[in-house]
């Protein structure tokens, strides 16, 4: 953890970002910086630091917490360095999230609940931390990272879009919830985005890995400005990833589960 000693009365609105270290999360700190905000950055891998480096070269003050949120004593961990700041926390974009592609009987369970644990349960302990501190405070936005995933069963990569259609309902359910409050919810909704994200999920070998992708900064400046403007969704990317989007929606979902493996089966890049 590190951090930087400036008077409160001097400093910014303040954010926190998960996931910070790459991708979408790198791209939404670096938006919050540029926007006027101070940040908490928390990731799991040293890229934290690069990226912490490049927030501060946008003007921002920077706290970095380096967890495995899939660790409940790591959500509480996250939760302290943002009230170390002693001061409202403004945004909240709870963006990390892994993936693991494959057949699900084939994949190790290990794995799949991973996935589970980081997208789903530690969003859900971190949401009820910082939610509660913002109703209290009776201010306060937050970006669920869900994703056009989230609408369709995802054969071949069936515990991600599982996840990502929870996040969604979450993020729908809350921001009726909360309604009457002066904290808003907004759910991101990306398609394929060019980020490490199919490395890491191990799909480098099918279609989707190897397609075309959006831009991870068009798709954080899109968030953001969603989030902002107290938006209750916002699909992120290119004219690609919308038309995909709107398509899911009257698309019955065994056609969609098909059309899903087509894109995400092992070796359907060839």
């Amino acid at each position: 953890m590190s951090d930087d000693q400036t008077p409160a009365a001097d400093r910014r609105s303040l954010a926190l970002v998960t996931g910070a270290s790459s991708g979408i999360g790198r791209e939404l700190a670096l938006e919050l910086a540029r926007r006027g905000h101070d940040l908490v950055l928390v990731a799991e891998d040293a890229e934290l630091d690069d990226a912490a480096a490049e927030v501060r070269a946008e003007g921002a003050q920077v706290r970095t917490v380096r967890c495995d949120l899939r660790e409940p004593a790591s959500v509480a961990g996250v939760h302290r360095a943002v009230l170390a700041e002693a001061r409202p926390l403004a945004v909240a974009a709870l963006n990390a999230g892994i993936g693991r592609g494959g057949a699900f009987v084939d994949n190790d369970i290990e794995d799949e609940v991973a996935v589970i644990d980081l997208n789903v349960t530690s969003t859900v302990r971190l949401a009820k931390l910082v939610l509660r501190d913002m109703v209290a405070a009776h201010q306060g936005r937050v970006l669920l990272t869900s994703s056009i995933a989230s609408e369709m069963p995802g054969s071949f990569h069936a515990v991600y879009n599982a996840s990502k259609s929870f996040v969604q309902s979450f993020a729908e359910a809350l921001q009726e919830e909360l309604k009457d409050t002066s904290v808003t919810i907004t759910s991101l909704m990306p398609g394929p985005t060019d980020t490490e994200f199919f490395e890491r999920a191990g799909m480098m070998d099918t279609k989707v890995g190897q397609g075309p992708k959006d831009d991870p900064a068009q798709v954080a400046r899109q968030g953001v400005d969603a989030l902002l403007a107290g938006e209750l969704r916002v699909v992120g990317g290119g004219v690609r990833t919308r038309v995909q989007e709107a398509a899911s929606k009257v698309v019955p979902d065994r056609v969609k589960a098909a059309m899903h493996r087509g894109m995400a089966e092992p070796g359907s890049e060839e």
